[in-house]
């Protein structure tokens, strides 16, 4: 499954919930220098659908707050939860 994520690097706490634009928001608490923050996003995405962080892949925005990702193994279901919190 497909989804956008809006990245809030230098957060207090890592958190995956809630939504800006229609897109799932993803705090990290790692700062935004040499992909940590976009690795540390990845890896709550995944934590946060319950799935390997192998099954998450950055489809675009590398460098962008504004991403997309590819969940493999993700729910409708589950992404909706997410976006309500």
């Amino acid at each position: 499954m497909r989804v956008a994520i809006r990245v809030r690097p230098g957060a207090g706490r890592t958190a995956v919930g809630g939504e800006h634009d229609g897109a799932l928001v993803v705090r990290v608490s790692a700062r935004a220098v040499d992909g940590k923050a976009t690795e540390a996003a990845l890896a709550a995405v995944a934590d946060a659908f319950g799935v390997r962080r192998s099954a998450v892949t950055l489809v675009t925005g590398a460098t962008a707050r504004s991403k997309v990702v590819d969940v493999d193994g993700g729910t409708d279901d589950a992404l909706q939860g997410l976006l309500a919190r």
